[in-house]
């Protein structure tokens, strides 16, 4: 008979859960987040000493393989946050405050500031371009819930997309891999930058009909090697004259996207949002299309929880 993941110790067991994190954030045995020291450094032991409490003898200091990641200063126990990880790793568009509330029986307070900790260690902040080598890249923008900051209090809310938090995001063809950001607006020379920073010149960059991919000042052919464009106003799904140049798969991507935060989020404020493009492009990024599944997704998150330490007081900026 086969076992459920979560029978696994280390989300029952604390002292698991202490020795699960250890060994991926210190593969090579314990680190002093204070000074750096590798060579003196002791597991504390005795009745009344707290789990994983270790203790630097360069720099007396003690410390646990929580300071400098995500579960600092938590008193939530570490194998409910190994719980959460998992649960929110392992769920195709997500999981509410509310359900992990339930789920783990914590606050929805505690569960909610534990979900957006989780969100900020699968930001990726990677620096490899996309398109190297003249691979596909596609490119659009979609909208989602309302930016607040852009209405004046009480005033309708309007017609067209002006009142919507603004999306942008690439997909790589060849690595199959979507970045994402939140822009102020859809102009040309608030893209570009974006574009430019994230993809190699040599790159095949696939569009719509758009005016800031297509007019003659923002034509993305004169800063890459080729722009295909999908003419979605004449009913078209993909170039007439090549059937390569399309924007199906980035469309795919904003389908799943667009359902989790409908479906299961139903509002995130404008300021949060970077952080829920960072969850559902770690999730695309590491799917079983990819041959990563649901518990090699968590391990990878847990790589990402060091030095990425958020608060209350930081949260919303």
């Amino acid at each position: 008979m086969s076992k459920s993941v979560l029978n696994q110790p280390q989300f029952h067991d604390e002292e698991a859960a202490y020795a699960y994190v250890e060994a991926r954030i210190w593969p090579r045995g314990p680190v002093c987040p204070h000074c750096g020291g590798v060579e003196r450094n002791r597991k504390m032991e005795g009745k009344s000493t707290r789990i994983g409490v270790y203790k630097c003898y360069d720099c007396r200091q003690p410390f646990t393989v929580k300071l400098n990641t995500i579960f600092e200063s938590s008193h939530i126990e570490l194998r409910l946050w190994l719980q959460a990880i998992f649960l929110i790793a392992s769920s195709k568009k997500g999981v509410s405050s509310n359900q992990l509330h339930r789920t783990l029986g914590i606050t929805l307070k505690s569960a909610w500031f534990m979900s957006h900790r989780i969100r900020e260690a699968m930001k990726d902040g990677g620096l490899d371009v996309f398109g190297s080598g003249g691979g596909a890249v596609e490119i659009d923008e979609t909208f989602i819930g309302h930016d607040h900051t852009k209405k004046p209090k009480g005033q309708k809310k309007g017609r067209g997309f002006e009142h919507k938090n603004k999306v942008f995001s690439l997909i790589d063809r060849t690595t199959r891999k979507a970045r994402s950001v939140v822009v102020d607006n859809l102009k040309a020379s608030t893209l570009r930058p974006i574009m430019m920073a994230n993809i190699a010149r040599e790159a095949y960059v696939m569009t719509d009909e758009a005016a800031q991919y297509t007019n003659r000042y923002s034509n993305l052919g004169r800063f890459f090697a080729n722009h295909g464009v999908v003419r979605h106003a004449a009913k078209g799904y993909v170039n007439f004259n090549d059937s390569n140049v399309h924007s199906n798969t980035i469309e795919g991507f904003f389908s799943i996207f667009k359902r989790g935060m409908k479906g299961v989020y139903q509002h995130c404020a404008h300021n949060h949002l970077n952080r829920y493009l960072a969850e559902f492009d770690f999730r695309y990024n590491n799917r079983i299309a990819l041959g990563v599944d649901d518990q090699q997704r968590a391990e990878t998150l847990l790589k990402g929880v060091k030095g990425k330490r958020l608060t209350y007081r930081t949260i919303g900026q």
